[in-house]
């Protein structure tokens, strides 16, 4: 990094910008355009270009992210205490399909080695994924995977891995209370993630809410080949054959070998980058995730609708203040329609619970600069680059169709991360700046380091660097091709990313609206 004083600004009619520096800068820095600062100021907090009177709009991204709560000197620090959040954008008289960018020419002859479904996706990984109905069973899946991963898995070489997905879903549920069908789609629709090649297993205790039958209706699991009927494989830890735990164990144990003899049978053979299925999500945002990390993920995923692949970006709260910049870009009046009606059930279930979208803003975001939410938002949506919104998916659903698609959820990086892989993800791309080790067992996660002193630090944790666009050593084309080539890699199994040389993952968080009684 360099030690001469930098700052940036985003937009030309931007009153405020952020220090570069790593460790901030001291009072009396002066810029090569004479500026002058008049205290400290942090690295990636804001400063005021010009003198700003009390009440006057604070304008990051040619946007008003809020107003100055007293008069401001020029040079000064802007920090949180100084910057009133404006009110939410109501969710009537938006543009619809007003900027919807020109067809850039298709990026073709980009291929990956995938593993190939019956029902027409490609896995990145060749995983036995072991599902449960409800969380009283996860101790002993727990056990089994670890027996299945020692004594199994290393007679079947073309096997990537066992996991078990494990919740806190299934018993003491309202389960048919509205909002109640969300969490059993998403078990449903993870248990088929084109990961796991289409093979279904579930583990049930037997007294639970979420009955097997409720959870895999009959033909809800694709017939794989002529001998098979799409029927789920089920371990009842009930059922009268399982006298004593050890017994619970073998019965799993051999229905998860059947299931690895299928599976090893799979192998990797070229495909085009359009079957790629990629979840793209910040987590430990500051205020460098929309000046480098997320403009180089939307570059890289401009360039992956142009290769006819499948985009999903998501975080309700975090898009929420940018909703016309969303509806402007929606392919048509029906995908802007879909939108607004997420937001507003949002904007509903958050008011139910007594916050509004300002809840969403963590100590740690503002430490890295991030004011408030609106703030946040702006940085946020950069990440689904340019390319015309094609579809929108409820919580829970499963993507059918190609290009960019807003998919709702919460902004939780764990709950966001449980839906994308409902929604059938297959490679994740998760950005931050202040750090987080998150992680995923079902799919791949590259992590993106938003700064340079990041990246050092986390060396062996961050797979891509995108600070050296804030320190002039790479542009976010550069970075985006970058993670772009870097996603073929990874996708064809030719490299591993460090949350899966580490064998980090976050356990399944399901976001179920509904009571529990």
């Amino acid at each position: 990094m360099s030690t001469k004083p930098l700052y940036i600004t985003m937009h030309a009619n931007d009153n405020v910008a952020i220090v570069v520096n790593d460790g901030g800068l001291p009072a009396g820095t002066v810029f090569p355009n004479g500026l002058t600062l008049k205290e400290r100021v942090p690295q990636g907090h804001k400063i005021a270009l010009c003198d700003l009177e009390e009440g006057q709009p604070i304008i990051r991204y040619n946007v008003t992210i809020g107003y100055a709560t007293r008069a401001i000197l020029q040079g000064s620090w802007i920090e949180e205490s100084l910057v009133r959040m404006p009110p939410a954008r109501e969710l009537t008289n938006l543009p619809i399909s007003t900027n919807i960018a020109a067809s850039a020419a298709p990026l073709e002859g980009y291929t990956f080695e995938g593993f190939r479904n019956a029902d027409g996706t490609v896995g990145t990984r060749n995983i036995l994924a072991i599902s449960t109905t409800v969380q009283c069973v996860s101790g002993v899946v727990e056990h089994a995977v670890k027996r299945i991963k020692e004594e199994l898995l290393p007679k079947y070489l073309h096997v990537d891995d066992v996991i078990g997905l494990e919740h806190t879903y299934g018993c003491g549920v309202a389960i048919d209370a509205p909002g109640a069908e969300i969490p059993i789609k998403t078990l449903r629709n993870i248990s088929m993630n084109p990961n796991f090649g289409g093979q279904a297993m579930v583990v049930s205790l037997g007294c639970e809410k979420l009955q097997p039958s409720r959870m895999f209706p009959k033909g809800s699991i694709p017939i794989q080949s002529a001998d098979d009927n799409g029927d789920v494989r089920v371990v009842c830890l009930q059922d009268q054959e399982h006298i004593g735990f050890n017994a619970m164990i073998a019965s799993i144990m051999q229905t998860a070998e059947e299931q690895l003899i299928v599976l090893d049978k799979r192998r990797r053979e070229t495909c085009p980058a359009s079957e790629l299925t990629v979840g793209v999500q910040c987590g430990g945002s500051d205020a460098f995730s929309g000046v480098t990390a997320n403009p180089a993920v939307g570059f890289a995923s401009d360039l992956l609708v142009r290769a006819g692949a499948t985009v999903m970006f998501s975080e309700v709260t975090e898009v929420r203040d940018g909703i016309d910049q969303l509806t402007s870009r929606a392919i048509n009046a029906d995908v802007a329609e879909a939108m607004i009606r997420e937001m507003a059930w949002y904007d509903n279930y958050l008011t139910k619970g007594g916050v509004d979208r300002s809840a969403n803003t963590t100590p740690g975001n503002k430490k890295g600069g991030l004011a408030n939410i609106v703030e946040k938002a702006m940085g946020s949506i950069v990440k689904s680059g340019s390319s015309p919104i094609v579809g929108v998916l409820s919580p829970g659903d499963k993507v059918k169709q190609k290009g960019l698609i807003y998919a709702a959820t919460p902004a939780s990086d764990f709950i966001c991360g449980t839906l994308q892989l409902a929604a059938g993800m297959n490679l994740h791309i998760f950005t931050t700046g202040r750090g987080t080790p998150y992680g995923l067992a079902a799919v791949p996660v590259i992590k993106v380091a938003t700064r340079d002193d990041l990246a050092r630090r986390w060396h062996d944790l961050m797979d891509i660097n995108a600070g050296r666009i804030a320190s002039g050593t790479a542009t976010i084309e550069d970075v985006g091709w970058e993670m772009f080539h870097f996603m073929l890699d990874v996708a064809s199994g030719r490299k591993k990313t460090w949350a899966e040389q580490w064998k980090l993952h976050n356990a399944l968080t399901l976001f179920n609206p509904a009571p529990v009684t």
